[in-house]
């Protein structure tokens, strides 16, 4: 891919790659025409939804607790073992995610039976108000800052970026993701 060298780009993103093949010619820069706005919209879209639990009065990991129990379906519970499976994080980060959320009565824990290890996490009346409520302000936030692209454009994205990060995973090994930034 070759981006001018001008400097009077209008998307910077062509400015970094231009700058950089002129002053390393043979620089690999077509990623940089995907990653870097990648990374722009991961830092835009991860403060605005910071922004949006803040007054909702949630953070960013209690919500994700309670979508998955509540997208779950009734009765609302899962164990321990699934709900981080499906949250993508660590056994600490799932223990540490309940117990907050239990500690402010948005589910409560209670032992599984079969397995004498296994312990099952259940929505409070408190968390399904709760998640039900913020779910709404951030998806329809969400949904107000993609629709610049309409409704074909947003379908090509979804299936590219699918495509996208099953190969980064596959390729880097990463079946777990972090927050931005995070390790």
């Amino acid at each position: 891919m070759s981006y001018p060298t001008d400097g009077a780009s209008t998307y910077p993103v062509q400015d970094i790659a231009a700058s950089w093949e002129r002053e390393r010619p043979g620089t690999p820069v077509a990623s940089i025409g995907i990653v870097t706005p990648i990374w722009r919209l991961a830092k835009l879209l991860g403060d605005d939804r910071r922004r949006v639990l803040a007054r909702a009065g949630v953070d960013a990991a209690t919500l994700d607790l309670l979508s998955v129990l509540r997208r779950s379906g009734k009765p609302y519970t899962l164990s321990t073992r699934e709900l981080g499976r499906r949250s993508l994080v660590t056994a600490g980060a799932i223990s540490q995610r309940v117990a907050r959320a239990e500690s402010d009565g948005l589910v409560t824990r209670r032992p599984g039976q079969g397995r004498p290890r296994t312990v099952l996490v259940c929505l409070t009346q408190a968390g399904h108000d709760l998640v039900e409520t913020t779910v709404d302000h951030v998806l329809g936030r969400e949904a107000e800052l993609i629709d610049g692209l309409t409704g074909e454009q947003q379908s090509q994205l979804t299936e590219l970026l699918q495509v996208l990060l099953q190969d980064v995973q596959r390729r880097l090994g990463g079946d777990r993701i972090s927050h931005v930034g995070e390790e």
